[in-house]
């Protein structure tokens, strides 16, 4: 994969000073760039670098400019810029090419132009494949199921029946979507099963880490709008609705019927309790437990910042004995009053 600095600037809307015909064949950092290869400073504290560049050319803004001692890329945002560059030099296989022989293709489904099927997939009865889409080796696609145009799945994912993804999606490897929901009632202490009637409905150019698991409806759909990018290893259950745009890092759970809403950042291992509702535009920082409904936009946090354990071990003793201490306060300011 190689591209002239010339097609690269048109391609991240940049504007380049140095030789047009100048061949670049990857991406790398200030610090290993080497000739041929393209680099950025986005982040002001690796200014110092960049004076010692080897990179064939940088992208940075035009106040960095001035300093850069080899060609130079400039726009507003250069960490956008590297995401573009990224995309044109992206060497990535293909999940899938072709419909290999040893995959198992229901009669009725339908596939549309150019589509790849892996190694041992099996795609059941009434599902849609529309055009460009790629399965990689050894997924599962249920019955009625159903992945727009240019969808791209991983190895080894796992969609359930009637379950929709949208157009551009990308799912990595080993993500179940569609599973049940955690739905049982108590009979006397037997525990009976409630069958997980609802689907999945994911939109378009969604991506998923791999070893997440989403879960299906229990009557209704769990719905992901366009947009989201969710990390690896997340747990969303039934009836979780995720709003346009919204980031989710690693590890996150989310329990059964909450509602985030647009533009949400969530960190990692942050954990959230069912049957409420998050509005737009709200920040949760790692691992923060949100036990109840977010109602104004801003920056939310939980847990207790790490300390050396001598130390951590004195807090949890404090923490434990707060009910005791609010207790002798009550009872402190109820002696302060009397005697006022």
């Amino acid at each position: 994969m190689k591209v002239t600095l010339q097609e690269l600037a048109s391609h991240l809307d940049a504007e380049f000073d140095g030789d047009p015909g100048l061949e670049i064949t990857r991406v790398n950092t200030l610090d290993k760039a080497g000739p041929g290869e393209v680099a950025f400073l986005s982040d002001s504290k690796y200014q110092h670098l960049l004076a010692g560049t080897r990179a064939g050319a940088v992208i940075l803004t035009a106040a960095d400019k001035a300093r850069c001692p080899v060609a130079s890329l400039v726009m507003a945002d250069p960490y956008l810029g590297f995401a573009l560059a990224a995309q044109r030099l992206d060497t990535t296989p293909a999940p899938a090419v072709d419909i290999h022989p040893s995959a198992v293709v229901a009669a009725d489904a339908v596939l549309g132009k150019g589509v790849a099927i892996g190694a041992n997939t099996v795609i059941e009865s009434g599902v849609v494949l529309e055009d460009d889409v790629v399965v990689g080796p050894g997924c599962f696609i249920g019955k009625e199921t159903r992945l727009g145009a240019r969808t791209r799945l991983w190895a080894n994912v796992t969609l359930y029946h009637r379950v929709v993804l949208g157009r551009d999606c990308l799912v990595q490897a080993g993500t179940v979507i569609g599973a049940d929901g955690f739905g049982y009632a108590n009979n006397k202490g037997e525990w009976i099963k409630i069958p997980q009637l609802g689907g999945v409905v994911i939109g378009n150019r969604v991506e998923i880490g791999a070893c997440t698991t989403i879960d299906r409806g229990a009557l209704g759909d769990t719905r992901i709008d366009d947009n989201v990018i969710i990390d690896n290893q997340c747990q969303i259950a039934h009836n979780v609705e995720i709003g346009y745009g919204t980031a989710m890092a690693g590890g996150t759970v989310m329990a059964g019927s909450l509602k985030v809403g647009k533009y949400c950042i969530i960190g990692g291992a942050s954990v959230f309790n069912g049957h409420m509702e998050i509005c737009d535009g709200v920040t949760i920082t790692g691992m923060s437990m949100v036990m109840r409904p977010i109602t104004e936009p801003g920056v939310y946090s939980s847990g207790i910042p790490l300390q050396p354990n001598k130390e951590w071990r004195k807090t949890a003793a404090r923490v434990m004995r707060i009910d005791d201490m609010h207790k002798r306060l009550s009872r402190l300011e109820k002696q302060s009053d009397n005697k006022d």
